[in-house]
């Protein structure tokens, strides 16, 4: 199970999810409620639909891993995986227009980590269908 290839990058996309819970993606200044200039960051828990998306892919990641015996699934699942980590990640840029001045910080590179976690299990799982399709013709 965690031999496989696709097994270790969807843990490459758990792990990257929840540091993302942690570490910022964006730091910046931006107007509150009271028209006042605050620092803020925007992160995994920055609100509600962050939490959501961030905490689906960690668990979609780690039920995807476990489906090892069921290529189709785990294929299927991986790529509704690349579709939310890709949703959140357009929801980090959207959430990036809302600041004033700002930097993105070096671990933005963490919800990439998710994406590419993912794009690399699928591919794996269809190398591992295709092998296993090759391995049948020849029986």
């Amino acid at each position: 199970m965690i031999q496989r290839q696709q097994s270790l990058w969807l843990l490459l996309s758990v792990i990257c999810g929840i540091l993302s819970f942690n570490f910022p993606f964006y730091t910046g200044t931006r107007l509150n409620e009271a028209n006042m200039m605050e620092m803020a960051i925007l992160d995994g828990a920055a609100n509600f639909f962050y939490i959501l998306l961030t905490g689906a892919n960690i668990i979609l990641a780690l039920v995807t891993i476990f489906l090892y015996k069921d290529r189709k699934l785990q294929l299927r699942l991986a790529l509704v995986g690349i579709l939310t980590s890709l949703g959140l990640f357009i929801m980090y840029i959207a959430g990036m227009q809302k600041f004033e001045k700002g930097n993105l910080a070096l671990t933005s590179l963490l919800v990439l980590g998710i994406i590419a976690g993912f794009v690399m299990a699928a591919r794996g799982i269809r190398k591992d269908q295709q092998l296993i399709k090759s391995i049948d013709k020849l029986r």
